[in-house]
């Protein structure tokens, strides 16, 4: 479950597109302070970009994935609480805005194996079907997105490998998710776009060739 970490920072997406527009340069400038380091300063630009912007799920999906990706390295219940938190409401704020959206049910699976990475004891059992439930809905509604059919067999990976259960016939469809990202074309400017680099290394490193 520690490599959950690696997952989310493989999925940010940090591509910065040339606008003019004022969004568009609030967007760049929110990528770029994250991609320098600077997360939560990102974060409270993406949250006056959503004020800004109320009819927008994108500023709300991304004040809500930093939050997500630096759950997992907190230790502190107290600041854990408050994040995910804070993640849950403007995720909520961006399915309000997009329905069915395969992105934004993939960063509520998330936020759901940060609280087990947390504590699994207490929220394996119940947060578990609830994340499968997820990854599969997002499949449904769209197979061919990289991040859902990766994000869901990497999920069967690590719960197989919590178990101490061989993790090789998963191969075939970890290939099948990692080839996607060499021919997913993205919706718009700022959509998700990342999570490639890491797919590749898990395949490599769960599906050695003998």
């Amino acid at each position: 479950m520690k490599k959950v970490l690696f997952i989310l920072v493989a999925c940010m997406s940090l591509t910065v597109f040339a606008q003019d527009g004022k969004y568009e340069k609030g967007m760049a400038k929110a990528f770029e302070l994250w991609k320098d380091g600077q997360p939560w300063e990102a974060a409270n630009l993406f949250e006056r970009i959503a004020q800004a912007e109320p009819d927008n799920w994108l500023p709300p999906f991304y004040v809500a994935q930093v939050n997500v990706l630096y759950s997992f390295s907190e230790k502190d219940e107290e600041k854990l609480t408050a994040q995910l938190k804070k993640a849950q409401d403007f995720l909520n704020d961006a399915k309000a805005l997009s329905k069915d959206n395969p992105e934004i049910l993939v960063l509520q699976a998330q936020l759901h194996t940060a609280w087990i990475v947390f504590d699994g004891a207490k929220y394996g059992m119940t947060l578990s079907p609830i994340i499968n439930q997820l990854y599969d809905e997002a499949y449904k509604l769209e197979p061919g997105n990289p991040r859902v059919a990766f994000g869901r067999v990497e999920w069967k990976l690590g719960t197989a490998r919590f178990f101490g259960q061989d993790t090789k016939p998963f191969c075939e469809e970890l290939k099948q998710a990692v080839a996607l990202f060499d021919t997913y074309e993205t919706k718009g400017a700022f959509y998700p776009n990342g999570g490639g680099d890491y797919a590749r290394q898990s395949l490599a490193q769960n599906c050695k060739e003998e």
